[in-house]
């Protein structure tokens, strides 16, 4: 009697199984439940209240200006006190005017700093590199708004005064977490071989695998599909395999030495504020109609921080 190889069935047996399959009634699968209609981020932003808004500090704003237009990038000097001074200084000496974004990897950082390694542009009151600002004491943060939602990465974390960001506190250390738009420092192996001369913005995927060995030291608060729709870089690691492919900066500006009249004026909502606890609400329970399932949980980098460009 031949046996299924499989199995160990019989071929009868085998075959009377397919006749039943073949003969059984269709199975009836349930639409989904149709979910309740709750508020939308949009929703939540148009009840906002002015208290629950922040002007960005012009002392604490970049003004990225490219060809294409201005990425608008806000420090973080509780996170990277050291590095955020260094790329002020670096800024206040026009070290970045006239250099390139020189590396658009895909789902990955859009990078800028000097493309000339061989005869790098000189600095003249800055420093080239610091020792690597991965962590901070937690006393160093002034505020932190805790999601209650299970993270794989720290044992806690949420938003400091608009960055996302995380902390152990068996540790007593703080940082600020690689999520989409987040502005890091590009260093070689040593710790210490970075000082802000190269930047990067990331562009892909949230990799939270770098945290804690990069130095960040902000975030782009506007003007990121400038960054993330940039030509990919066809050399080794999305660089640019040639000159004329670089994307020039045309300057890099504080915004407080800026005319008011050339400022971007935006606000970002407080994340510690209850409207921004309605925003986690409205992306952790979706609702109907066009929902149909509801996640229950919102990521610390999928979890968005509401800008807006008000009248001047």
């Amino acid at each position: 009697m031949y046996r299924h190889p499989l199995s160990g069935l019989t071929m009868a047996t085998v075959l009377g199984l397919a006749h039943l399959t073949a003969h059984a009634a269709p199975v009836q699968i349930k639409a989904p439940a149709e979910l309740p209609a709750k508020a939308t981020l949009a929703d939540v932003i148009k009840a906002s209240k002015p208290s629950d808004w922040r002007a960005l500090d012009p002392d604490n704003t970049l003004y990225l200006d490219i060809p294409a237009g201005r990425v608008v990038i806000e420090l973080a000097p509780d996170f990277a006190p050291k590095h955020v001074a260094n790329i002020k200084a670096l800024v206040a000496e026009q070290y970045y005017d006239g250099l390139a974004i020189t590396r658009a990897q895909d789902n990955w950082v859009a990078q800028w700093g000097d493309p000339n390694e061989k005869n790098p542009k000189p600095i003249q009151h800055a420093q080239r590199t610091l020792p690597g600002e991965f962590t901070v004491p937690l006393t160093n943060v002034k505020s932190f708004t805790r999601l209650p939602d299970v993270d794989g990465y720290a044992p806690q974390v949420g938003h400091s005064n608009g960055f996302p960001s995380a902390r152990d506190p068996k540790t007593g250390t703080a940082w600020l977490t690689h999520c989409y738009a987040t502005v890091g420092v590009g260093r070689d192996s040593a710790s210490d071989s970075g000082g802000g001369t190269e930047l990067y913005a990331v562009i892909g995927q949230s990799p939270r695998h770098l945290d804690r060995d990069i130095t960040v030291v902000g975030r782009v608060v506007s003007g990121m599909p400038l960054l993330s729709t940039l030509p990919r870089g066809t050399g080794p690691m999305g660089f640019y395999d040639s000159p004329e492919k670089n994307v020039p900066i045309k300057a890099i500006r504080l915004a407080a030495s800026v005319p008011l009249a050339q400022r971007s004026n935006l606000e970002v909502m407080r994340t510690d504020s209850a409207a921004y606890q309605a925003v986690l609400e409205a992306q952790r329970h979706r609702g109907g109609p066009w929902s149909k399932v509801t996640a229950g949980h919102v990521d610390v980098c999928n979890a968005p921080i509401p800008v807006r460009e008000v009248a001047k």
